[in-house]
């Protein structure tokens, strides 16, 4: 339990919208950017399905265990070598942890990042 409290990071809701944004940029990231971006979605997708989990969101509305549910799977995909394919990877995540994030704000579990 003290490991845990000591690896915990808040969320920071600003470094989550900025991330987002970057992944559903017009602009296509290069490949070394996808890997480090689908990295931190993931980890930014792990504390928001915390958050749900933590609140019962996910018990109250559909949606948001929908959300939830599609972010497990999405975390748990390795797409490793095709470019295009780490690009709509990474977009999917980019949406579903936008998708969760507004879910969350609106059920009062997040204050609005910005």
């Amino acid at each position: 339990m003290l490991s845990k409290l000591r690896s915990w990071q808040p969320l920071d809701g600003e470094a989550v919208l900025d991330d987002i944004a970057a992944a559903l940029d017009d602009m296509t990231p290069d490949e070394a950017e996808i890997a480090e971006l689908v990295q931190r979605l993931c980890g930014h997708l792990a504390r928001l399905t915390a958050i749900a989990v933590a609140a019962k969101a996910d018990q109250r509305d559909a949606p948001t265990a929908a959300l939830v549910q599609r972010g497990r799977v999405l975390r748990s995909v390795d797409v490793a070598g095709d470019r295009a394919v780490a690009t709509h990877h990474l977009r999917r995540i980019g949406w579903v942890t936008n998708e969760l994030m507004e879910a969350l704000v609106a059920a009062k579990c997040l204050k609005e990042a910005a």
